[in-house]
């Protein structure tokens, strides 16, 4: 009785092993998955994003088209934890028909999360001023995953 007791308990530990296994492989591969949410418009933009959980920035994408001109194009966090912490972020200083906009923030180094991390309910913003009121259409891809 006793052996098959130990039996017993040997396969449940097996089992839950696996298990972790498996949920550990499913969390890597949702943490990899990058979410791309979208804003177009003309003239002035004020977007924001986010994701119902802690996340990152991946990627912002922007290409601007019609009228001319260059203005900043500023990243700020809205933060959950209030309007005092809410900071801006990265300013670039053109941005326009001409000067589209690319970054990619890298993950953090050494597994280490990225410096682009958010917590659940902050609001990444993205803000920017037509220099030629709404002759100036563009098309925003941000791309965001979950952050641990």
């Amino acid at each position: 009785m006793r052996i098959r007791r130990l039996d017993m308990l040997r396969a449940a530990e097996v089992g839950l092993a696996v298990q972790e296994a498996e949920l550990a492989e499913e969390r890597a591969r949702l943490m990899l998955a990058v979410v791309t949410r979208r804003a177009s418009g003309s003239g002035d933009m004020n977007e924001t994003f986010a994701l119902d959980r802690k996340f990152r920035l991946v990627f912002i994408r922007c290409h601007f088209s019609g009228g001319s001109g260059t203005a900043p194009l500023t990243i700020s966090v809205d933060s959950a934890a209030g309007a005092e912490y809410a900071a801006r972020l990265f300013t670039m200083a053109r941005a326009g028909p001409g000067k589209d906009v690319h970054l990619r923030i890298d993950r953090g180094v050494g597994g280490e999360p990225s410096a682009w991390t958010f917590q659940s309910g902050d609001g990444l913003r993205m803000q920017w001023t037509s220099p030629d009121g709404g002759n100036v259409t563009w098309g925003l891809e941000v791309g965001l995953a979950l952050a641990s």
